[in-house]
């Protein structure tokens, strides 16, 4: 459904992003990650046919960027991080002018803006106008007006940015009831987000694609060992880190810590015999896989040249 090769796009001796290369199959939610100035929305742009890149090319639902970038508008919706809204128009005036130039008939106009007010949960304030909403709302519209034509691919560029916690939610619950019908592409800074709503994430940085693939098979590619989380009474993590098969022990509080063992080791008996033999009293052991948030940091810090 997307297909992107070698996008590479320069601001004089600047290289926003370098030979990005992944493709997107039908249906997918996948998430995009990195940290500020990575090159996360100059990617969107472009896939978005906002701006053009300096190289490289790309195609959505068989259509290319480029040469067809008319056609390939119609058939994707684009949330910018700040949503194009006119605070001075209600809801619905605001919905029926996008429909308008999206070049929906007026006579499917009526039930396409139905479907995404409904959908959007919009219909309390499709009346209402937009500068009086809450920013929870905003966003909702913002969503609506790149649902509106039912494009084939959602493009959503931190939909979920300064919101609190209910609206937040929300606005998950709504991406997530897209599964299936859709493929999204959502850049996010909340990690949590992307485990809860994405079937596989693209992690870029410095304008650089690091990883692409589905998280569990990122995190078990990038286990180095067993991890077990491990509490007791009484605990000396200097002297648990002398135990053979111990790589390292990182010290969580004073009765707690993360323990990583060498690759292809088990080492629960070894540990719980260890500390029952120390006179520690044995509250916890239990295995601990790798985080998004781990895995996340361990490719930026990795790219960057420190080690994590």
């Amino acid at each position: 459904m997307i297909q992107v090769q070698e996008l590479t796009k320069r601001y004089g001796d600047f290289e926003a992003i370098q030979g990005v290369s992944f493709s997107i199959g039908k249906g997918e939610i996948v998430g995009f990650l990195g940290p500020n100035g990575a090159g996360k929305t100059t990617t969107m742009r472009i896939l978005s046919c906002f701006m053009p890149p300096t190289s490289g090319s790309g195609s959505i639902a068989g259509l290319d960027l480029f040469r067809n970038s008319l056609e390939v508008r119609k058939r994707i919706g684009y949330l910018p991080e700040h949503p194009p809204l006119y605070p001075e128009m209600t809801v619905r005036g605001y919905l029926f002018f996008v429909a308008t130039i999206k070049g929906i008939s007026k006579r499917e106009q009526k039930a396409k803006l139905s479907k995404a007010i409904e959908q959007c949960g919009l219909v309390e304030v499709q009346d209402r106008l937009i500068g009086r909403l809450s920013k929870g709302y905003r966003q909702r519209i913002g969503i609506a007006q790149a649902l509106i034509h039912d494009p084939e691919v959602v493009i959503l560029d931190e939909p979920t940015i300064g919101l609190d916690p209910a609206q937040i939610i929300e606005i998950r619950r709504l991406i997530k009831s897209l599964a299936g019908e859709r493929t999204i592409l959502l850049s996010t800074h909340i990690l949590p987000e992307v485990s809860m709503l994405c079937n596989r994430v693209i992690v870029i940085n410095r304008g650089k694609i690091l990883a692409s693939d589905a998280y569990e098979k990122l995190t078990s590619e990038m286990d180095r060992g067993q991890r077990l989380h491990l509490k007791a009474r009484g605990l000396d993590v200097e002297r648990l880190r002398s135990l053979p098969g111990i790589v390292d022990v990182q010290s969580e509080d004073a009765d707690s810590c993360l323990v990583e063992a060498e690759q292809g080791k088990e080492m629960r008996e070894a540990v719980s015999r260890y500390v029952i033999s120390q006179g520690w009293g044995l509250l916890e052991l239990t295995s601990k896989s790798l985080t998004l948030e781990e895995v996340y940091l361990r490719l930026i810090s990795e790219s960057e040249g420190y080690s994590a």
